[in-house]
């Protein structure tokens, strides 16, 4: 479901010819969870080992909050919002007629921001999904507290005991000790999955189920995917192999993802975070950027086409087959000139726009370009494209010789944070 194209990257040749040894060595130490933190590597096996059960209660759950609720607010940082976000907005598009709209709070502790959404649900019936390993997560945290009183002000303790659900800890923490004394509907965040390679677990199935998303085919996207990468010789390796090439060989720095639907924007940050979590330690590893075209050609496209040079690369997702396509109405009096466009549909003008940026970029700009091609855009190739990334992440980051799975850096500012609020013990 997705195909790699190396042809504007031009030693295509060095990547076919990459050291077979040291691939079939990190192969093994994904599919054994013998490398560095492999304690979380449970996302490996997920798509055909998932708990069939919870996943069975988590559709009755959403199921009962669908016939009651208007909206649901997702309340996670990292991880535990962004590839929800990414699915929403991939599968569902940004105008959405579903009678469930998904509201994400807890990432920003903008004052404004939360405000708003505290204005917007105030005459709307919603259920919370809490999201956190934890439960002390500051962003997600002090958010939970204002909307959880707004829930229970509005209606009532029984009522709001039965629209919280929180998604976390298995037996411990400060958020299921909270749903324990509570009452609230649990689902369990798996020890060996960290946030950014969670969204096949309940912090993404359940509230993509709330919002009517398919989430079968999801994981049947995941289970091709898996089942795609079983070899050696795979897309996603190949794919690893050529960023960490430009990067390591050839000294680039950036790479910059790119997409022509608007829709896939939210999959760019998801990405971003996979990628600049994962590989950012030691002083290694590119830097994760993010562009959508041709939106974005009329401001970035300018550096990208005559800026510095040997600092950033592209990576495009092609999409094949859009969800919609619409054609060019012709107008009589053509005082616009573009009666010569109505001959193409939006998507095609949109592709044609795509193939001439990237030899616009690459052979006058000199900007190396991966494409990936993706066959469709809905859940199964939001599915396939998920897992596909977190493997080819995680082969990534053996090539670093890093682990992939932590983020030691992260806590830096909230030390930081902690101290000039003066948290007890800072």
């Amino acid at each position: 479901m997705i195909e790699l194209n190396l042809k504007n990257v031009n030693f295509e040749q060095e990547v076919i010819e990459f050291d077979k040894a040291k691939i079939e060595s990190i192969h093994n130490l994904i599919i054994n969870k013998s490398g560095k933190g492999s304690d979380f590597l449970g996302w490996y096996e997920w798509p055909n080992n998932f708990d069939k059960k919870e996943y069975n209660l988590m559709k009755e759950k959403a199921e009962e909050l669908r016939n009651e609720i208007e909206v649901l607010l997702v309340v996670g940082i990292g991880g535990s919002y962004l590839g929800t976000r990414a699915a929403d907005n991939m599968i569902r598009g940004l105008f959405t007629k579903d009678k469930v709209e998904l509201i994400y709070i807890g990432n920003t502790i903008s004052s404004s921001y939360i405000k708003q959404v505290l204005d917007y649900v105030d005459d709307k019936e919603f259920a919370i999904a809490n999201i956190s390993k934890s439960g002390t997560t500051t962003e997600p945290g002090i958010s939970f507290r204002v909307f959880q009183n707004k829930l229970v002000e509005k209606k009532g303790k029984e009522i709001a005991q039965k629209r919280i659900v929180a998604i976390t800890d298995k037996s411990k923490g400060a958020l299921k000790k909270l749903a324990t004394i509570e009452g609230y509907t649990t689902f369990t965040i798996p020890d060996d999955i960290g946030g950014r390679f969670s969204v096949f677990t309940p912090v993404g199935i359940f509230p993509l189920l709330v919002a009517g998303i398919d989430t079968d085919l999801l994981f049947k996207g995941s289970q091709k995917a898996y089942k795609d990468l079983e070899s050696l010789d795979n897309s996603a390796y190949k794919y690893a192999i050529t960023r960490y090439l430009l990067n390591v060989e050839y000294n680039y720095k950036t790479e910059v993802l790119v997409s022509y639907e608007l829709q896939m924007q939210m999959f760019t940050e998801w990405w971003k975070q996979l990628f600049g979590e994962s590989e950012g330690k030691d002083n290694k590893g590119l830097l994760p950027s993010s562009c959508v075209f041709s939106t974005d050609l009329h401001s970035l496209g300018q550096f990208i086409q005559d800026g510095t040079k040997n600092v950033l690369f592209e990576t495009v997702i092609d999409i094949k087959k859009p969800q919609f396509d619409i054609n060019v109405p012709v107008v009589k009096e053509d005082l616009d000139g573009l009666n010569y466009l109505t001959n193409n549909s939006f998507h095609e003008i949109n592709h044609i726009a795509l193939e001439g940026v990237i030899e616009a970029h690459v052979n006058t700009g000199m900007v190396p370009n991966i494409v990936l091609e993706f066959e469709k855009m809905d859940a199964e190739m939001f599915g396939y494209a998920i897992y596909w990334f977190m493997r080819a992440c995680a082969f990534s980051g053996y090539l670093l010789e890093i682990n992939p799975f932590d983020q030691p850096g992260v806590e830096v500012y909230k030390k930081n944070m902690f101290k000039l609020l003066k948290k007890p013990g800072f």
